[in-house]
């Protein structure tokens, strides 16, 4: 039996990674999270994941900075950036870093879910 899809979640705000992990739990996926860029660059030192979704705005580094390390640490992971800002993301820079999908806060879960997956296929 192979493991399940393993996802990363990088948010400074606690209250939304426990949305997350919520939304999700019944996906049958492997939930991981972190609430700081450090925290989650130290996950990916030990383990690979599938997918990194990761806020833009936190404290010490952007999510965009963050995707970018995350693609030199971990190259088979998909990127995904989660922000309540998307009109404030250049596309060309996401397309620049290999950001496959943009989420914008608040998101609505069927659509989350759908982003997710499609992560899962590449």
């Amino acid at each position: 039996m192979s493991a399940p899809p393993s996802f990363l979640f990088v948010d400074d705000e606690a209250r939304i990674l426990s949305a997350l992990r919520r939304t999700l739990r019944r996906e049958g996926w492997e939930i991981l999270l972190a609430e700081t860029p450090d925290e989650a660059l130290a996950l990916l030192r030990q383990r690979p994941v599938d997918v990194v979704v990761s806020d833009q705005k936190m404290p010490g580094m952007s999510g965009l900075q963050l995707l970018a390390e995350v693609a030199r640490l971990c190259p088979g992971a998909q990127r995904v950036l989660l922000t309540g800002w998307p009109e404030e993301v250049p596309r060309q820079r996401l397309a620049q870093l290999g950001v496959s999908a943009l989420v914008a806060k608040p998101w609505d879960d069927g659509d989350l879910k759908a982003v997710l997956r499609a992560q899962l296929e590449g």
